[in-house]
């Protein structure tokens, strides 16, 4: 086969081209830090790609979720505890009622501070987290957008119907309870024994009737107690899963990473050396480009 002027200049313009491909590849990677940059660069990278960062998605939801448990359940903690210093106080209040020592307008000052304390207990009943009620079981918004607990002027007692657990996925296939139980603190026998307590105290009940008191805001202490108990052993889970979805990240990520992003000292080598090798084709153009013999017959 004869080799022409042209077919070396075509040749070379060829390898020219793809060496300035080769160049403009490198540079790519070296500005975005990335292997490839479309899908056509290379499609098995570009799907495993997309399966890592679907995962990694995954994974940071989980992780927001996690932090929307914890900030239901410190509150519901918090108000909780709050419960528990209450019904403490009712326990020293009907302690001091029943002794016969007081006498009846000491008695009405107690049953006064009693009528607070069963306030103070509703509006912990109504706690709201980022506009939710905490205490409402699935119904969060309340009797449509009203408070779900109310205390009627009788002393009865309102309790919300709806008693679902609100249950939030922490991670694959994983949920938890966030909330307490509305009906394993706030119950209409706690407001009931309350308002018995107080009419007590203000009707002059005797020593005796009014002793009997303790024992039930003692079963009232206890439920608490034994909700906080519970809500505990809840956080302690969720702490191990937040460690554990946290570990899932960093492989995640790790993963990720190295599916997709270029080895930095790997891409500045393959630059020079492309480089050095469009610079010697630039120069063996140069020669093959050369005045022809036609030129010396002018």
């Amino acid at each position: 086969m004869r080799v022409t002027q042209s077919m070396l200049t075509n040749n070379m313009l060829r390898n020219l081209s793809s060496s300035y491909n080769n160049l403009g590849k490198y540079m790519e990677q070296l500005s975005t830090g990335k292997k490839i940059n479309r899908p056509s660069d290379d499609p098995v990278i570009a799907m495993k790609g997309m399966d890592y960062r679907t995962q990694v998605n995954q994974i940071e939801q989980f992780e927001r979720n996690i932090g929307e448990v914890h900030n239901w359940m410190d509150n519901s903690d918090s108000a909780l505890d709050k419960v528990q210093k209450g019904l403490e106080r009712l326990r020293e209040l009907a302690v001091q009622g029943a002794n016969g020592t007081y006498e009846e307008g000491q008695r009405g000052n107690i049953a006064a501070e009693v009528d607070q304390i069963k306030e103070h207990l509703v509006e912990l009943a109504n706690t709201k987290v980022n506009n939710k009620f905490i205490f409402s079981g699935s119904a969060t918004t309340g009797n449509g957008g009203e408070p779900p607990y109310e205390l009627n002027e009788d002393g009865t007692f309102v309790t919300p119907i709806n008693t679902n657990d609100v249950n939030i996925e922490v991670s694959d296939g994983t949920k938890i309870r966030v909330n307490v139980k509305p009906d394993s603190i706030f119950t209409e026998d706690l407001f009931k024994d309350l308002t018995d307590f107080s009419n007590a105290l203000k009707d002059g009940t005797d020593d005796e009737a009014i002793g009997e008191f303790i024992g039930k805001i003692d079963t009232h202490i206890d439920n608490n107690v034994n909700a906080r108990a519970d809500l505990g052993a809840r956080q302690n889970r969720i702490d191990l899963i937040e460690n554990r979805v946290k570990e899932q990240l960093v492989t995640a990520k790790d993963m990720m990473s190295k599916n997709e992003d270029a080895n930095m000292e790997e891409v500045i080598m393959n630059l020079t050396s492309q480089e050095a090798v469009h610079r010697a084709a630039l120069s063996a153009g140069a020669r093959i480009i050369q005045p022809s013999l036609l030129d010396f017959l002018r």
